[in-house]
């Protein structure tokens, strides 16, 4: 069941940002596998359009990812709603997402009513953020840090969401998923990343299984202003 939101008018949308053509992405994503109702649902009703500059609303309900400033991007929707499903299914309460980037993701999973930590390198972005989820009534938990260090105070989460790509998973952020958790993180370089499912075993151990090939920004160390 997806959390209330507080729609604007501006949040409802008309044209190609209208109820009847966020149905069609919808539609869309259920044909290419996603399979789950309620990010299915979630993805319906959070407004994608006010995430992304306002010169590209008319394509905020194409599933491509597109540019958000700072050499970064807003995911693809595809993606976006598989890694949604992907740490869903272990019925998690608590979730970090690392890379708020535009916030659409962590909107996504807010709209869930999952209570939600996210990070971000860069403060532009995350003022940006920030806004929006005021602007929809959202009580998400933000952070402007490294987002490679996690926000080890508030965990261990039961899902961690990763959205820019690092060679190779980072220590930190597996030690802060909790025992029965999920983190799903994209893994690689530059036209070789695949999307990776980490599950932590009642004993401890951990799982790892192999998703699909993906392409996300890189996962940078530091923090910009």
């Amino acid at each position: 069941m997806t959390a209330r939101m507080r729609l604007q008018p501006e949040a409802v949308g008309i044209g190609m940002t209208s109820q009847r053509v966020r149905d069609r992405l919808v539609d869309r994503l259920r044909e290419v596998g996603i399979a789950d109702e309620a990010t299915l649902n979630a993805v319906r009703v959070v407004p994608r359009h006010l995430f992304i500059d306002e010169a590209l609303a008319s394509r905020a309900y194409e599933d491509t990812a597109l540019p958000i400033g700072h050499g970064q991007t807003i995911s693809q929707p595809w993606v976006v709603a598989r890694m949604t499903e992907v740490v869903l299914a272990v019925a998690p309460k608590k979730v970090l997402e690392v890379g708020t980037g535009s916030g659409y993701q962590a909107a996504i999973l807010g709209a869930l009513g999952l209570e939600v930590f996210t990070v971000e390198r860069i403060g532009d972005l995350l003022r940006q953020a920030r806004k929006r989820f005021r602007h929809l009534g959202m009580n998400i938990r933000t952070k402007h840090d490294d987002g490679r260090v996690g926000w080890a105070e508030h965990g261990p989460y039961d899902a961690i969401v990763v959205t820019a790509a690092a060679p190779a998973l980072v220590d930190a952020l597996i030690d802060q998923l909790a025992v029965g958790g999920r983190l799903v993180a994209p893994v690689g370089g530059p036209g070789g990343q695949v999307l990776l499912q980490l599950t932590r075993l009642a004993d401890g151990t951990i799982a790892q299984e192999e998703l699909a090939p993906v392409s996300f920004v890189p996962l940078l160390p530091g923090m910009l202003d």
